[in-house]
C-alpha cells in the first residue's frame, strides 16, 4: 500500500460517511476534529510502512482511524450528554461510524478501545494499539502547537476529505 492508497481509502471512507462534518469541531488545542483524525490515521500508516515486519489490515487500519472520533458533537460546549466525553465518545463514535458504514471487526475495536486505559478495555489487534498510541501522541503535539501538521501527504488527504 502506497501514500496513494492511503489517500484513496481516506477520500472512500469520507465519501460514505459523514467525517467531513468533524472539521467543524475543535478537538486538542485549535486543531479541528477532523485534522486530528486524520494524522492519527496518517501516522499510524506510516508506522506500518516503516515496520514492514508487522502483518496488518492496512484498510481497517486507516478507516478505523479516521473513524476513531466520529462522535459528530463539539465536546467543548457544555451539556449533560457530553459529560464524561473521555470515557463515553468511544461507543457514541463506534455508533455512528456504524449507522454509515459497515465496519470489519479490527475497525470495531480500533474505535471502541481507541481511549485505552479510560476504556477499561484494551485493545485486541495491532491496529488497535498503534491507533491508541498514536492518538495520545498526536493529541499532545496538537495541544502544544499552533500549526502541528505541516506534512504535505497528511495535508493532502485533509484537504481532499474536506472537498468530500
Amino acid at each position: 500500500m502506497t501514500d496513494n492508497d492511503f489517500l484513496k481509502t481516506a477520500v472512500r471512507t469520507a465519501a460514505c460517511s459523514r467525517l467531513a462534518m468533524t472539521d467543524a469541531f475543535l478537538q486538542h488545542g485549535n486543531t479541528s476534529c477532523l485534522l486530528h483524525t486524520v494524522a492519527v490515521a496518517y501516522y499510524s500508516y506510516r508506522f506500518f510502512t516503516v515496520f514492514k515486519r508487522f502483518k496488518v489490515h492496512r484498510a481497517d487500519l486507516i478507516r478505523g482511524a479516521l473513524l476513531h472520533d466520529y462522535f459528530l458533537y463539539d465536546w467543548h460546549i457544555p451539556e449533560r450528554a457530553h459529560s464524561l466525553h473521555g470515557f463515553r465518545h468511544p461507543k457514541t463514535a463506534l455508533t455512528n461510524a456504524q449507522k454509515d458504514l459497515f465496519l470489519t471487526e479490527i475497525e470495531k475495536d480500533i474505535i471502541e478501545k481507541h481511549m485505552f486505559p479510560l476504556t477499561l478495555r484494551p485493545p485486541r489487534y495491532r491496529e488497535s494499539i498503534v491507533v491508541c498510541l498514536a492518538d495520545k501522541i498526536c493529541s499532545v503535539h496538537e495541544i502544544f502547537h499552533r500549526n502541528p501538521y505541516r506534512n504535505r501527504e497528511l495535508r493532502q488527504a485533509y484537504a481532499n476529505i474536506k472537498k468530500s
